[in-house]
Parts: C-alpha cells; structure tokens; sequence
C-alpha cells in the first residue's frame, strides 16, 4: 500500500467534526419569575463559566436592568422586577463582551486586573490590556 492509499484510508476512517470548533460557550440563562422578583437559576453556573467574581457579574446586572437584587445561598441571582430570558440573555451578552472577551483576539482566556488603580482586562492568550467600564 503506498503513501496515497494510506492517506485516503486514513481520510475514510477518521470521524466528522460535528462541533463548530468554539470552546468557549456560555450556558443559557434559566430565568422564571418568582412573585415580583427574577431569579436567575444557573447564575453561580455562568459566573463559574466565565471565571468571574459572583458580586461583579451581579452589580453589572444591576446597573443593566436597572434594578436592585442580590445572590441567594443557592448562588441564584434574585433580581427586583420582571425580566424575560432574552432580556437576561442580551445583557449577559454585554457583559461577555465587556468584561471577558479579548477586544484584540476575542479569547474567552482573560482575567480582570488592577493596573495604576484602574481595572483592566488582561488577556492571557495575546497579553493585550483593553479598559473595561466602571461599575
């Protein structure tokens, strides 16, 4: 068998990728209404998820939705007022964008640094610094 034949075999027997080569995903927030409050379900999941400090995901939340709120002993988010998902999922959305997502290479792979009393969005895959908004 030559090099050929060994190449088509071998092209035969290897399986189809079927993922879309993103290893980084964001699970969906599971949001349900509880009286006048909104709690986010999975939102200790998500924080885990996107390495980031429970209180800051939170207070971006806040300012977001522009409501006040806070994290239950089950790591739920309880916010005051009513949200349906998709306004959940667009704001989590900003967030990721804001304050996880490398703005030179888009990796997922950064961590939220103090540099001269500034925080700032460090990327540990390039190295690049961006400036992140307040809160």
């Amino acid at each position: 068998m030559d090099y050929e034949d060994q190449l088509d075999r071998a092209m035969d027997e290897t399986p189809e990728i079927s993922s879309t080569g993103e290893r980084f995903s964001v699970p969906d927030a599971e949001v349900r209404q509880e009286g006048k409050m909104t709690v986010y379900e999975n939102f200790k999941a998500t924080t885990d998820t996107l390495n980031r400090e429970p209180s800051h995901v939170m207070k971006f939340f806040q300012d977001e939705l522009g409501t006040s709120g806070h994290i239950d002993e089950r790591g739920r988010a309880r916010l005051k007022g009513e949200f349906r998902q998709d306004r959940i999922a667009d704001a989590l959305a900003e967030y990721v964008d804001s304050f996880v997502r490398c703005t030179e290479c888009a990796s997922p792979d950064t961590r939220l640094v103090t540099e001269q009393g500034t925080t700032v969005l460090k990327c540990d895959a390039c190295g690049a610094l961006s400036a992140v908004p307040d809160l």
